[in-house]
């Protein structure tokens, strides 16, 4: 093993978490990258193992024997993991709470709240004992304003900023930095996954505006895992510069 940082980043498949782990594998981090896509990790794999050492991880977040299975799996040497990107997350569906599904009520406090807690509850033992670390968890700036039809996702979300300050707190006397990162709109497969595949509904939510990108978050979150020592960044909302709000978004006529 080089001397390079570890960072554990969940989710890894698409979106901000596989920007990050491209990022970060350029940047002197080996990398364990996790998520469900077994393909799509392999070649990611394939393509991080070119510029760092890494390991994947198939696992589902939402499944706590399952992710506590996968975690204690890693050799010992990948196991004084330094940074913990808490990205895996979804959101499903966009409906007025009395006529929400449950299933997507589960599915979001599944993966965005419990799965969060699983990951870290493996991570955070170790980052105790070393008296060191860095937690980034991926909110969203539905944790920070609620907005019409968002209901149960805004709760998940801001449960998410909840722990983040929670853990801080917690954490504080062992020297372990945490950072809360809330993007606003971000244009990957948030929105495909939110309609169920509705690819015409959409891509209507980013038309008429630049929206940011799964590699501004990325960039972002380099630049919170490589302040200083005696620096964190706590909590930073992210918006593209058409969006001032979760509702109030200029759009091109």
């Amino acid at each position: 093993m080089s001397l390079k940082r570890i960072a554990l980043i969940t989710g890894a498949t698409s979106g901000i978490g596989e920007a990050t782990a491209k990022l970060l594998a350029e940047n002197n981090f080996n990398l364990i990258v996790c998520g469900r896509r077994e393909d799509r990790l392999k070649n990611l794999t394939d393509i991080l193992s070119a510029s760092t050492q890494v390991i994947s991880l198939s696992f589902e977040v939402r499944d706590q024997k399952q992710t506590a299975a996968a975690l204690n799996s890693l050799p010992a040497e990948w196991k004084e993991i330094d940074v913990l990107v808490n990205n895996a997350g979804n959101a499903h569906g966009l409906s007025p709470i009395q006529s929400g599904e449950i299933a997507d009520w589960d599915a979001m406090i599944d993966i965005n709240v419990k799965g969060l807690l699983y990951v870290s509850k493996e991570i955070i033992s170790g980052m105790v004992s070393r008296q060191k670390g860095h937690i980034i968890n991926i909110g969203s700036i539905a944790g920070k304003e609620v907005y019409p039809n968002g209901n149960a996702y805004c709760a998940s979300k801001f449960a998410v900023d909840a722990l983040t300050n929670g853990m801080r707190m917690d954490l504080n006397p062992f020297g372990i930095k945490v950072t809360g990162i809330h993007p606003g709109m971000v244009e990957t497969e948030f929105s495909l996954v939110r309609f169920k595949g509705d690819a015409e509904r959409a891509n209507k939510v980013y038309q008429g505006l630049t929206p940011l990108f799964a590699a501004d978050i990325a960039d972002v979150i380099l630049f919170a895992v490589t302040r200083p020592a005696h620096v964190v960044l706590a909590d930073m909302i992210v918006l593209p510069t058409a969006q001032a709000s979760a509702t109030i978004v200029k759009r091109d006529s």
